[in-house]
């Protein structure tokens, strides 16, 4: 509310922050930032956010900066009623922002009647860094990295961005996994000029973040994905695990694990996993719709798969990423002509694809997995 568009990140990071301090309590259900930030900047009746994303309490305010004066509104609603269970208003210096958030997620947790852990309520007072300035480079490079847009130039920024937060703070854990996360993405999104050197890099910056704070989620769901890239399928999901101990709330996490049980041969047991996810961040579900058809698909439930690929291409239309093992699915339903067409689709979208390359880069631990989407492509008269 600050007039300024380019103070967004920080009013946005502030919320992101308090999201994931409440995310790392056991007894409470939180909805993800890409979920609640959907609702940001609009004028909506808080009942029907607790119908939408299946929550008893809504949290909403807002954040003011001007100079080095922050000014946060706060306050908690119960979603069935619409009745306040907490209001307050803060008006402070910004070298207190820490301490706000902190007052503010135990109000919160004060009114929700719930009792913290001793691990959970060391896990709440870790605020990462004391810098100021480290801080706001952070939320600056984060944003950039979590916002709508990513691209090339975003994934430069960010780094530069988290690279001074590095220098300001070289003990500032979330910014090493920032660092992970980007170099993670470049490797699957193949922005740089040495998109495969990413993933080394992925892994340095995930290690340099647990040496630093072994309890900093991020790092641990970036060392999952990366270990699960390199084919140690093991220590993957003993990362993801850690990550989810740290915050059980954590959406990325569980799609992580679903994602390494379809790769480990256990699909049914992966399906559960993703539906958690889509549950907390049911923004994200044109992402998890993805890996939630190649759990049906792999355990055989071609009618099942089919609906979750089409729904995901229904939601991005230009993905190459599902059309495939859509082809796969119908061509085992007996649906030649529908997988022809969806494989034209693919080629006109991307006429470089590879299925040999796009599927050999994931870790499958059993071949006969791999097999049964190209038998489903072979029944189609699709050539892999």
């Amino acid at each position: 509310m600050s007039g300024d568009p380019e103070q967004e990140y920080f009013s946005d990071g502030i919320s992101e922050d308090i999201i994931t301090d409440l995310s790392k309590i056991a007894g409470l259900i939180v909805i993800a930032r890409n979920s609640s930030f959907t609702f940001k900047g609009r004028s909506v009746d808080v009942r029907a956010v607790g119908r939408d994303l299946g929550v008893r309490s809504v949290l909403e305010g807002s954040i003011r900066r001007a100079g080095n004066r922050v000014r946060i509104t706060a306050q908690l609603v119960d979603a069935a009623t619409g009745a306040h269970l907490w209001a307050d208003r803060y008006d402070r210096d910004l070298t207190d922002i820490f301490a706000v958030q902190d007052e503010v997620t135990r109000r919160i947790v004060d009114a929700l009647k719930v009792t913290l852990t001793p691990a959970e309520n060391t896990r709440m007072t870790d605020t990462g860094t004391t810098i100021i300035e480290a801080y706001d480079c952070f939320l600056r490079g984060r944003e950039l990295l979590l916002g709508s847009t990513k691209n090339r130039d975003t994934f430069e920024r960010s780094k530069e961005s988290l690279m001074r937060a590095i220098d300001l703070d070289p003990n500032y854990a979330q910014a090493y996994a920032g660092l992970g996360f980007a170099y993670m993405l470049d490797y699957q999104n193949r922005w740089s000029d040495n998109p495969d050197g990413s993933l080394a890099l992925s892994r340095h910056y995930a290690e340099q973040a647990i040496e630093t704070n072994p309890k900093e989620p991020l790092s641990r769901v970036v060392a999952a994905i990366v270990a699960s890239n390199e084919g140690d399928l093991d220590r993957a999901m003993s990362e993801a695990q850690i990550a989810l101990s740290l915050n059980p709330n954590y959406a990325m996490a569980y799609n992580v694990i679903g994602a390494i049980r379809s790769f480990s041969g256990q699909p049914l047991e992966a399906i559960p996993m993703i539906e958690r996810a889509m549950r907390l961040d049911p923004a994200q579900s044109e992402q998890y719709l993805h890996f939630l058809g190649t759990a049906y698909l792999l355990a055989g439930k071609y009618e099942t798969a089919a609906t979750h690929f089409r729904e995901r291409i229904r939601l991005v239309p230009g993905t190459d990423f599902s059309r495939a093992p859509l082809a796969s699915a119908l061509g085992h339903l007996g649906e030649i002509d529908e997988a022809r067409r969806i494989w034209r689709e693919l080629m006109e979208i991307n006429p470089k694809y590879s299925f040999s390359e796009h599927f050999g880069r994931l870790p499958f631990k059993r071949q006969e997995d791999v097999q049964r989407i190209v038998d489903g492509l072979a029944k189609a008269g699709l050539a892999t």
